[in-house]
């Protein structure tokens, strides 16, 4: 079997199957070199996302990005300026290489999504202007601004997609945030409808991290050791992937929900992210195997990706018919003195953090690379 039938096998199931795969990595060299065009065309590829961690791997190396840090240099420009203007130039190129899949899609999917600054992650206010000058600036149809679902996070998502900026909703661990967020994306929708918008135009992901949950709990069952702790380990993240979907479900098959849906509103797509697994024990396409449903999006590093073309095992919808085990598998974890919500509350706390070292350290990167060129930054 060639690589090309290989590739075509799972992932064309996958696609079939109602997952859309997109690609969580970007960099200036994958853009130009056509890489990303190539994953488009042989790996089924219809989105990219990023991240500030993405973002801090790519441009903090620097490589690819030497002529425009001297451009900017000799601009004297401030280094968040710099920043901005490095990681929107790689968005609008992703974003036209994408376009036929948004044109064929009607929107749905050929996105490519770029994040707020992380530092901004607990200001309502400077979330919603940095997504409106985020939206400006790279000035794409298919750009989704990724917005975390904090506290903060959530009057700014309504307000976002109340303006006809479609948002992808990041960070998100437990089941009673998911919910808020809905809730949130549903507010946006009824206010651009108010606002006479067309809400056809508008869409959203909200993306669900999966392996950081089964990182966590599974580092405090293997401290608890007992036979019955360690035969939950790998469960609690699948079990609250699924739980999730079944709360996508149930609130786009609401009386509120209805009301906007006869108005060709769209469906805010469940997103599994932090899908590579981080345990290698684990079946290296564990997070993709198991979370098919139909609508929703899977976001995979290209490791993750490849793995899936080369020996996934996709056998059709493998979240549905699981709500009954996810339930009993998250209630085992919390009879064990686990407890769920200080779980999520700790993996949303440092997701943010972690975000914001990475951000950082960019800024630190290009800082050093624009002073190389004699430049005060």
């Amino acid at each position: 079997m060639t690589e090309a039938t290989a590739s075509a096998g799972a992932l064309k199931r996958l696609s079939d199957e109602g997952v859309s795969i997109w690609l969580d990595d970007l960099s200036r060299r994958r853009i130009e070199s056509g890489n990303l065009a190539e994953l488009v065309a042989t790996r089924n590829v219809v989105g990219v996302t990023t991240n500030p961690s993405i973002f801090q791997a790519t441009i903090g190396s620097g490589e690819g990005y030497e002529a425009q840090l001297a451009d900017l240099a000799v601009r004297g420009v401030t280094v968040d300026e710099a920043v901005r203007m490095m990681t929107t130039a790689d968005v609008r190129a992703a974003a036209d290489v994408l376009r036929p899949v948004y044109d064929a899609t009607g929107g749905r999917d050929g996105r490519v999504s770029i994040e707020v600054d992380p530092r901004l992650a607990h200001d309502t206010t400077a979330t919603v202007a940095e997504a409106r000058q985020l939206a400006w600036l790279v000035d794409r149809p298919n750009v989704m601004i990724k917005i975390p679902a904090t506290k903060a996070g959530l009057p700014a998502i309504t307000e976002v997609i109340g303006a006809g900026i479609s948002v992808n909703v990041t960070l998100i661990f437990s089941l009673e945030r998911y919910r808020e967020v809905m809730d949130a994306y549903v507010a946006g929708l009824e206010q651009a409808q108010a606002a006479g918008l067309d809400l056809s135009a508008i869409h959203s992901v909200a993306s669900f991290f999966v392996s950081r949950v089964d990182a966590e709990i599974d580092k405090r069952l293997t401290l608890l050791g007992t036979d019955e702790a360690l035969a939950l380990k790998g469960r609690a993240a699948l079990a609250n992937a699924r739980l999730a979907y079944e709360a996508y479900e149930q609130v786009f098959a609401g009386a509120r929900w209805q009301a906007l849906g006869g108005v060709r509103a769209n469906r805010q797509r469940p997103l599994w992210a932090s899908t590579g697994v981080k345990d290698p024990a684990y079946k290296d396409t564990l997070y993709v195997d198991e979370l098919v449903a139909p609508g929703t999006v899977n976001t995979m590093p290209e490791a993750t990706l490849n793995a899936v073309a080369d020996h996934g095992d996709v056998q059709g919808d493998t979240v549905t018919g699981g709500y009954a085990q996810a339930r009993a598998d998250l209630a085992a974890v919390e009879r064990l003195g686990i407890a769920y919500d200080e779980v999520v509350r700790q993996l949303e706390n440092e997701g943010v953090a972690k975000f914001e070292v990475a951000w950082q350290d960019l800024l630190d990167a290009v800082t050093k690379s624009l002073n190389s060129k004699g430049v005060d930054a």
